[in-house]
């Protein structure tokens, strides 16, 4: 079991960027993957983008394509989204979390499901993004 801790969240108006980060605590392996969700109050958790750690391959949802740019640090042990061109439906609590030691969800270099909650078995507790118009 890993330990995932966000930061980096806040406020910001319609166009601008944030960064957020999410700081890993234990042995991540390189056949894992790491994704970052959002959920808004009332409606179920949104996948947005997946790395895998090892190769390196991504996924992300198309509302954020282009937008939207998910790297790891390994150096540091951090997960980053960096959030560009931020609309107000981009408001949310931003969650990462962790497939390990395995990620089920690619396979033979094509992604399965990567959006769904139920493939990652570590998550962190979130932290609030609010995009004002």
């Amino acid at each position: 079991q890993v330990q995932l801790v966000e930061s980096g969240g806040g406020s910001v108006q319609a166009g601008g960027s944030l960064t957020l980060s999410c700081t890993v605590s234990g042995y991540v392996s390189s056949t894992s993957c790491m994704a970052w969700f959002r959920q808004v109050p009332g409606e179920k958790r949104e996948g947005l983008a997946t790395i895998h750690t090892g190769g390196g391959s991504i996924w992300y949802v198309n509302s954020v394509k282009g937008r939207f740019t998910i790297s790891q640090d390994n150096a540091r042990n951090i997960l980053i989204l960096q959030m560009n061109s931020l609309k107000p439906e981009d408001s949310a609590v931003y969650t990462c979390a962790a497939a390990t030691p395995d990620c089920p969800m690619l396979h033979a270099g094509s992604w399965f499901n990567p959006g769904s909650v139920q493939g990652y078995n570590d998550w962190g507790q979130g932290t609030q993004v609010t995009v004002s118009s």
